[in-house]
């Protein structure tokens, strides 16, 4: 996972490159941008630069060596991380039960047993073979106040050769603490010509790019036909509330008691971009309801971080369709 590879992210791969030139990698660093954008691909690829037994100039991988190969392969069986001893993955859900010693699966945060299981146990010990121990961290703001506290003290006192590479398309939502301990790296949202060859490799329309805000892996879902078939389903029911006679029938239909909190909010950001996406084609030809539904987007955000706060799914639903109903 070469950085060549890492496509309209040239700010954030110098930081990273001049950073291992000079010999002086940050002991945490803090990738923030969209989800697609390049983020994991450049943790990766900054871990194998840690870990290359062979350098190169300016100490970049080699990308040949088993220690390269390693490091960007997962393992078959779950769960998928590195085959690399000294690359560790820490993601919500990533980890069955008995492997944490927890009693149930991880379901909306990252949660204190796996901070202690697979961060903490091995965090003050030297690499088992490499010449580091990197610790990447995916949607760090899934980190819940105990587990995020747990890796303060770490942070803070970093053990020698540990470096923490903390993701997240949400960076306001990890605490102040964990943010004043990492050090930023911006990754911008992707141009529409670096989206549209990327769309051009996988054979996938570039029809799909105004709706993807700059995201790859969204621009892929879209053109995914079993995905664009489940999202346009949602946003057809959300429609159908907007455009219903009244109040009761509107909430009639949107029925979804009982939906996953998680995977409500993933459909509530393919909504949120359907506004955005309706707002700039309208403008012109329909002034109103581009107004009208610029306007809504911010609500149906504001709808998703109260679902990460642990709102009722259903209540939280019926509110936003309430509230979107009066614009």
């Amino acid at each position: 996972m070469p950085f060549s590879q890492i496509l309209g992210q040239v700010s954030a791969v110098e930081t990273l490159t001049r950073a291992l030139d000079s010999g002086k990698v940050h002991h945490a660093y803090r990738f923030e941008g969209p989800d697609g954008v390049g983020k994991e691909k450049a943790a990766f690829a900054l871990a194998q630069c840690l870990q290359c037994e062979q350098p190169r100039v300016h100490n970049l991988a080699c990308g040949v060596c088993s220690a390269c190969r390693r490091v960007v392969s997962l393992s078959d069986d779950v769960p998928h991380v590195s085959k690399h001893p000294d690359v560790l993955l820490v993601e919500r859900g990533l980890y069955p039960p008995a492997t944490l010693g927890a009693d149930s699966a991880e379901t909306s945060t990252i949660n204190l047993p796996q901070i202690r299981k697979i961060v903490l146990s091995r965090a003050g010990y030297s690499p088992h073979e490499g010449r580091a121990l990197v610790i990447i961290i995916r949607r760090a703001d899934e980190l819940n106040v105990n587990a995020a506290n747990a890796l303060l003290k770490t942070l803070e006192e970093p053990p020698d050769k540990t470096h923490f590479l903390l993701l997240t398309s949400r960076p306001h939502r990890l605490l102040d603490t964990i943010r004043s301990r990492t050090l930023a790296v911006r990754f911008a949202p992707l141009s529409d010509a670096v989206l549209e060859g990327i769309l051009k490799k996988h054979g996938v329309t570039k029809s799909v790019i105004p709706q993807a805000g700059g995201s790859a892996s969204l621009a892929l879902a879209l053109a995914d036909e079993h995905d664009l078939a489940q999202k346009q389903a949602f946003i057809d029911t959300m429609s159908n509330g907007l455009a219903a006679a009244d109040l009761a029938q509107a909430l009639s239909k949107v029925d979804l008691k009982g939906s996953d909190r998680i995977e409500l909010r993933d459909q509530l950001g393919w909504f949120a971009q359907h506004l955005a996406a309706s707002a700039r084609e309208s403008l012109g030809s329909a002034p109103d309801e581009s107004e009208r539904n610029a306007r809504r987007y911010p609500l149906v955000l504001a709808t998703m971080a109260d679902l990460e706060r642990n709102a009722n799914p259903a209540l939280a639903i019926e509110a936003l369709i309430t509230r979107l109903r009066r614009i």
